[in-house]
């Protein structure tokens, strides 16, 4: 993740960028509700739903010149909440190991821990960079396989297979961005203990 500041075009709060987020975080208790019930076809439309608007939200906000510091929160926090509630969800139904689970939210933590350090600095939260943007699209890839995986029969045993595939991958992409960020955190406090 990066850290250095860049230009926001706007403060403004009511934009279609932001809207699409806000609607990606009303989401997230209703895909949490539709997992933990098994209506599983359901819960996998809500979150194509998510992706979809993901995708637009950032383009939109960079083509319309739309982006804010709202959207630069928001966007951020719905990917989060989506990784959440689909980590605990499917853990909670035995799909995804706990250990995997885990993992990813031993990564939340430490990424939080350098969010505190950053802001005791003066500095603001980090951007996502492009490693960052991977690591969730192969989780968002993932989670989906995953939970069709939860059956029986061909289709079922082909999601597993590239469900893992991104699971790995994701988990891997997600771990290598959050070292990197903590090695970016660690150069700008050395910095700052230099320049006093």
């Amino acid at each position: 993740m990066e850290v250095q500041e860049t230009r926001v075009q706007t403060d403004r709060v009511l934009t279609i960028p932001n809207i699409l987020s806000m609607a990606r975080l009303v989401g997230v208790p209703l895909f949490l509700w539709l997992i933990l019930q098994k209506h599983d076809g359901w819960a996998l439309l809500v979150l194509a739903l998510s992706g979809v608007s993901d995708y637009l939200d950032g383009k939109l906000a960079r083509r319309w010149n739309q982006i804010s510091s709202l959207g630069r929160l928001l966007d951020p926090a719905a990917d989060r909440l989506y990784i959440l509630s689909t980590l605990f969800g499917l853990t909670w139904r035995e799909i995804l190991p706990l250990w995997l689970t885990l993992a990813l939210l031993a990564r939340e933590a430490m990424l939080l821990v350098m969010v505190w350090i950053l802001r005791r600095h003066g500095y603001p939260p980090p951007q996502v960079n492009f490693l960052g943007k991977a690591a969730t699209f192969n989780l968002m890839y993932a989670f989906p396989l995953l939970l069709l995986s939860d059956g029986s029969g061909w289709l079922s045993s082909l999601a597993a297979i590239f469900g893992w595939a991104f699971a790995g991958w994701g988990t891997t992409l997600y771990w290598w961005a959050g070292i990197l960020y903590v090695v970016q955190v660690r150069r700008l406090v050395r910095a700052d203990a230099t320049a006093d």
